[in-house]
């Protein structure tokens, strides 16, 4: 599940901006009021919109064996963030994957992923360029299991270890829906909440979020 295109509001367009090109990542504006940013196989699109609450959850897909060179870059321009002193953090058995987490502009938590089981490789030194794709999109609902039910039923698939009330992944390598329940704090942090807000993603596969039986009811309503 590809992440072709995601769109997502922020509070602070021109900052959010600022940050991803001080990256060297490509940005066009949209229409107004809009920015586009592209990260390697994905676009993101940020639009304006100083009413919701919460903070996003970006991981991006670093290339197999790139992972201390990824960081290296980042830490650089941002502080990683740190939990029990701990930078560099283990995925679940099952994920077979490492990550990083640090700040990205109005409030997003960010992190380069690496995952273990994909074959992207490069031999020259890291840049942003060599970023994969948007690896996972954090949204927060009512009901996990219930939201992870009306994915299925849209031909996607859990990912890893069973879902639980308070956490799911659902998709597979290439890209994930990180599903929690509205006011779930993203790890590592103690204070970053999950946003709550409308958020759109579309795969190679097609729209993906919302849930197509969640959309089918809105436009039968």
């Amino acid at each position: 599940m590809e992440m072709i295109s995601v769109r997502l509001p922020t509070r602070t367009l021109a900052e959010t901006a600022d940050y991803f090109e001080s990256w060297g990542c490509v940005i066009t504006p949209a229409m107004a009021g809009e920015v586009t940013v592209r990260i390697g196989h994905s676009r993101i699109t940020f639009v304006g919109d100083r009413e919701f609450v919460g903070d996003h959850h970006l991981a991006f897909t670093v290339p197999t064996g790139a992972f201390d060179a990824a960081k290296h870059f980042i830490s650089q321009r941002v502080a990683l963030l740190r939990r029990n002193g701990i930078e560099d953090f283990e995925c679940p058995v099952s994920w077979n994957a490492r990550s990083v987490y640090f700040d990205g502009p109005d409030g997003q938590l960010l992190e380069f992923i690496e995952r273990r089981d994909r074959a992207d490789r490069i031999d020259h030194p890291f840049t942003t360029r060599d970023l994969v794709s948007v690896s996972e999109i954090g949204i927060a609902v009512p009901d996990v299991l219930e939201t992870v039910s009306q994915l299925e039923a849209s031909g996607l698939s859990p990912y890893g270890d069973p879902p639980t009330p308070g956490f799911a992944a659902v998709g597979d390598v290439d890209g994930l829906l990180i599903i929690v329940p509205h006011g779930r704090v993203w790890r590592p942090t103690d204070n970053r909440v999950a946003a709550q807000a409308h958020v759109d993603v579309i795969s190679d596969a097609g729209v993906v979020w919302p849930p197509q039986s969640s959309r089918s009811a809105t436009a039968a309503s």
